[in-house]
């Protein structure tokens, strides 16, 4: 090989080196909460086709899915996460108090930076064998209640703010309210990490009567297990569970994709990103696209956690840091 081949190949070596670490800071991590794993793998496939239209550039979209309090402490630890979206916005204001997200992360997209909500539901086996029809069925002797941790995961928290704030809207106290919260959680035979697992304890392990989760994972578990194994059944009332999203401003900083990730979190509210969220049972922010799904989303009387709890910080302090409500009423077992 002779001095002019030598420096071509080197050239080429170059090149390609330099091609490589571009491909690299145009991948994202998106660091997610446990059941959002199909709604995501779905947007990302949009959003890679939009991405490529809309500037000519390719984009590579990473998922990493758990608990969503997990996620977070993850996140804060070291884990270099573009983007994140949670579901609940105590896990991202606790980026926010470590300077991992911005301070001001609620205003830097529309609706409080939530693109979309969801609410909690039970999800019975088929047949509704202990025909649970409403939050008091949850309490009967007899019925097994799976539900996630609520230390360690958003969907865990969503669930016990359920339990307790349906008794106040029918007009209950705080103590009764406990009392009725502490009933459930003596019917339930083991927490669950995260909103997966709690899916895999109810269909896999076989363990328990009632499910309570998000809206949206009846359509997961269509989709993983086969329709018709579970029913979805509404309770008279619960609590809106907004989508929370955020640039994790200390990765983006550093591998520069700062653009990429809020293109990508403003995709979701986009039409075609709030389509994917209803085909998901994920509740769109736009209106038109929410009552176009009306088929889905059925009517329950919804409630915010600032009605009851002044909000989820407080929620957070008073209920699920330690030493706090939820340990006051449940032993582990």
């Amino acid at each position: 090989m002779n001095f002019k081949q030598k420096a071509t190949l080197a050239l080429a070596v170059i090149a390609l080196t330099a091609s490589n670490l571009v491909a690299a800071q145009t991948t994202l991590l998106n660091v997610s909460y446990d059941v959002a794993r199909e709604f995501y793998k779905d947007i990302n496939t949009a959003f890679i086709a939009n991405y490529k239209k809309t500037t000519g550039k390719d984009i590579k979209i990473d998922q990493s899915h758990a608990g969503s309090s997990a996620q977070a402490r993850a996140v804060n630890d070291g884990l270099d996460a573009d983007v994140v979206t949670m579901n609940t916005t105590t896990d991202v204001d606790f980026l926010a108090g470590t300077g991992v997200v911005a301070k001001d992360w609620a205003k830097k997209f529309p609706n409080n930076a939530a693109p979309t909500s969801s609410t909690m539901l039970f999800l019975v086996r088929n047949g509704n064998p202990k025909g649970i029809k409403d939050w008091d069925d949850l309490v009967k002797p007899g019925v097994q209640v799976i539900v996630v941790n609520p230390k360690t995961g958003g969907n865990g928290r969503m669930a016990y703010l359920a339990a307790w704030g349906q008794v106040r809207k029918k007009g209950g106290t705080d103590a009764q309210a406990a009392e009725f919260v502490s009933k459930l959680y003596k019917n339930v035979p083991v927490l669950a990490k995260g909103g997966r697992d709690a899916t895999s304890i109810f269909l896999q392990r076989n363990i328990g009567d009632v499910l309570i989760t998000f809206e949206s994972e009846v359509v997961s578990v269509d989709k993983e297990f086969g329709a018709g194994k579970v029913d979805a059944i509404h309770p008279s009332s619960s609590i809106v569970a907004e989508n929370p999203v955020a640039v994790v401003e200390r990765t983006v900083a550093k591998k520069g994709t700062a653009e990429q990730a809020k293109a990508y979190l403003n995709f979701l509210y986009s039409e075609e990103g709030q389509e994917i969220a209803a085909k998901h049972a994920i509740r769109p922010t736009n209106q038109t696209i929410l009552k176009k799904y009306g088929n889905v989303f059925k009517p329950i009387s919804l409630f915010r956690a600032e009605d009851y709890f002044g909000s989820f910080a407080e929620a957070q302090k008073v209920h699920f840091n330690d030493g706090g409500q939820f340990d006051k009423l449940y032993t582990v077992k």
